[in-house]
């Protein structure tokens, strides 16, 4: 079951029963599980279909010919790898798994087919990819303009906000399953200085990190010291239908 996407998709817009279905029809139709450091799909590969991740972590990245490594983001359970990948002729960048991962093949044929006969999903993927490019948008002012303790500790409200708008955290804590390594090659760090970087964030109180377990105490704490602001993430739901409870809560507190 798509579960996770589900969720995803619904932090924009409420999906029928029709409409959440033909996802697990579509994610259930091929389905492989890779372990860590393999690749999904490579540079220079005829992406063929669109990869939807149920379980475990991944990244895209792009590597230089001496074997320097950028991640350029992240992929999380319920994340799609690109909509659209499937109009290119050859990947230009890798999706590689950063601990095992299952992930669903979805063709491109049965992709056109659920948007063609589920608008709302339709919808609810522009506004994935949407986000999708906001995010790598904030990511270019994290490498560019932020100091590293800004730089990561926009990284972790980043990731902490997505794994709780699809379930995944337990109050303030979430699993963090990358090394130390993989954070540098996200922000363009050394191992040296994300290390260092990191004992920062800890000296100060914002993370407590102990092993795979990532605690932030105080979110909108680390938020302010990072400069971070998640309009880009969009979550405001202006396409969702609001239930009962909801739009009651919103009557009752007055406008904003």
């Amino acid at each position: 079951m798509p579960d996770l996407l589900i969720r995803k998709l619904e932090q924009f817009t409420r999906l029928s029963a029709l409409d959440k279905s033909a996802l697990d029809a579509a994610a259930g139709e091929k389905r492989r599980r890779i372990g860590p450091r393999e690749d999904i799909i490579r540079e220079g590969d005829n992406p063929g279909q669109v990869n939807l991740i149920l379980d475990g972590w991944a990244c895209r990245y792009k590597q230089l010919r001496d074997g320097r490594q950028q991640i350029i983001s992240f992929f999380l359970p319920g994340d799609l790898c690109d909509t659209h990948v499937h109009v290119l002729r050859r990947m230009d960048h890798s999706i590689g798994a950063l601990t095992p991962v299952t992930f669903a093949e979805i063709s491109r044929e049965t992709l056109a087919r659920v948007t063609a006969e589920h608008p709302r999903i339709t919808q609810a993927l522009w506004w994935d990819t949407l986000v999708a490019a906001a995010i790598q948008r904030e990511w270019t002012v994290n490498l560019g303009r932020r100091i590293a303790a800004e730089r990561l500790g926009h990284l972790l409200c980043e990731i902490f906000i997505r794994l709780r708008g699809v379930g995944l955290t337990e109050g303030h804590s979430c699993v963090l399953p990358v090394t130390q390594a993989d954070l540098g090659d996200a922000m363009g760090l050394s191992n040296v200085h994300i290390n260092r970087t990191l004992q920062e964030l800890r000296g100060s109180g914002l993370i407590v990190l102990k092993g795979r377990q990532l605690t932030i105490p105080n979110l909108n704490a680390l938020m302010r010291d990072s400069l971070f602001n998640p309009n880009y993430l969009h979550l405001d739901r202006v396409g969702r239908h609001l239930d009962a409870n909801e739009a009651s809560s919103q009557v009752s507190s007055g406008p904003a």
